[in-house]
């Protein structure tokens, strides 16, 4: 399958070439020729475990550029833990998908797309990645040790949580971190700077590993279906939103055929997608800090792709996705909530998704079922839980080595001419 430009449609790729440049170069998104529908009778009829269902997926998107063997085995390889639905209350699941290495979802996509990756190009590549907190261990774990990789990545000072810093400044390797003097949006401004600086490309090729790579980014469209193979019956999606990557799976899911009711993107206070859904006006914002810190985005990158899914048909998009958002005292309320009412322990992005669906079972006179992304490990964010519910969580096994390993990161102003100096003389 093609892929195109969603800023010039003149500009068409190949799955490996999309896969490998990221970002196009008119820096525009890269979005398929045409989305496969999918026989969900049979992925609900047929039993099949979570690689299975993957392949059945991604094999209309990836082609012919891996042969099918080869892809199955990755799929089997990336995708070697689980993901559980949780049934939290009558008609309301939590897809819990903080079960990989990392403890976070993005460990699906990141680890993925890692092994997608090294089948389709021979070149030594610098994967960069910008983080608000979670991309960047995933990312971080997913290449590690990978021929022909080096992996750099961005996150803002003092922005993310101690166990996500760990997870970024401890792997070493052939992984690098950038501590960058500013916020998220600050890191994703300079990684995009960076794929259009072309004498920069020519003396170090680099890729991209945010949402914005299709690699990515559609195979987090995975989960939805199989949370829908389990569910057997469509469910309103609750899911917790910073660059709209994940959201924008779930509806890729749905445009393949997957019967969903709708999607519900549940924001914190950086709320702009949250305006724009209801005034069909947006405009990018400065992040602010908040405790669900992994949303911290003023200007989501996946925007675009969620319009074109919609046919870019503003009224299309309100019948499919609406917003929620929650400040930082009402997210310690319904983690709070969660824990009294259903002994969940859910991170602060949980819990805001929590908070949204309760919000939607009692506004709406139709009871349907409800599944809130689970998107990280209560643990990883361990402080504010217990400020929330008086209980610390307990570090899972893959979250404790690194918190025994020294931290070891660059510090450098959120400024082009200093990425790129240190892109340029650094190995």
């Amino acid at each position: 399958m093609n892929f195109y430009s969603l800023t010039d449609p003149s500009i068409v790729r190949s799955f490996e070439r999309a896969l490998r440049d990221g970002i196009a170069p008119d820096r525009g998104l890269y979005f398929p020729e045409h989305i496969p529908v999918l026989d969900w009778n049979r992925i609900v009829d047929t039993p099949m475990g979570l690689p299975q269902l993957a392949h059945e997926v991604l094999r209309h998107y990836v082609g012919s550029c891996i042969e099918e063997a080869a892809l199955k085995d990755l799929l089997a390889d990336a995708l070697d833990f689980d993901i559980p639905l949780v049934e939290l209350d009558d008609g309301l699941h939590v897809l819990e998908l903080f079960h990989g290495p990392t403890a976070a979802f993005k460990d699906v996509g990141a680890r993925i797309m890692a092994r997608l990756l090294t089948k389709t190009s021979q070149e030594r590549l610098t994967v960069l990645v910008a983080t608000s907190g979670d991309t960047g261990s995933a990312v971080a774990q997913g290449f590690l040790d990978l021929p022909g990789i080096d992996v750099v990545i961005l996150y803002p000072s003092g922005r993310i949580s101690q166990i996500q810093e760990q997870q970024l400044t401890t792997v070493g390797k052939n992984v690098h971190a950038l501590e960058v003097q500013g916020n998220f949006d600050a890191c994703q401004a300079l990684v995009k700077q960076a794929f259009m600086d072309l004498e920069l490309m020519g003396k170090r090729p680099l890729t991209s590993a945010n949402s914005i790579n299709i690699g990515r980014w559609i195979p987090q469209s995975i989960y939805y279906a199989w949370a829908y193979q389990q569910m057997k019956q469509p469910a309103h999606f609750v899911v917790p939103s910073g660059n709209f990557g994940n959201v924008a799976a779930g509806m890729l899911a749905q445009s393949m055929g997957m019967p969903a009711l709708s999607f519900i993107a549940a924001n914190n206070a950086n709320d702009g997608m949250a305006t724009y859904l209801e005034t069909g006006s947006f405009e990018p914002k400065l992040s602010v800090p908040t405790f669900s810190n992994a949303m911290d985005v003023g200007d989501p990158s996946n925007r675009p792709r969620i319009e074109a899914l919609c046919g870019n048909n503003f009224d299309v998009l309100q019948t499919r996705m609406q917003g929620f958002t929650l400040n930082d005292e009402a997210t310690l309320k319904a983690m709070q909530f969660a824990r009294e009412q259903w002994g969940y322990m859910a991170c602060p992005h949980t819990a805001i998704a929590l908070a949204a669906a309760n919000d939607f079972r009692s506004n709406s006179a139709v009871h349907a079922p409800l599944v809130a992304l689970a998107t990280a490990h209560p643990a990883k964010f361990g402080e504010t839980v217990e400020r929330a519910t008086g209980i610390a969580p307990d570090l899972p096994v893959s979250l404790q080595d690194c918190m025994r390993k020294k931290k070891s990161s660059t510090l450098i102003p959120s400024s082009y001419d200093a990425f790129r100096d240190y892109l340029v003389t650094t190995a």
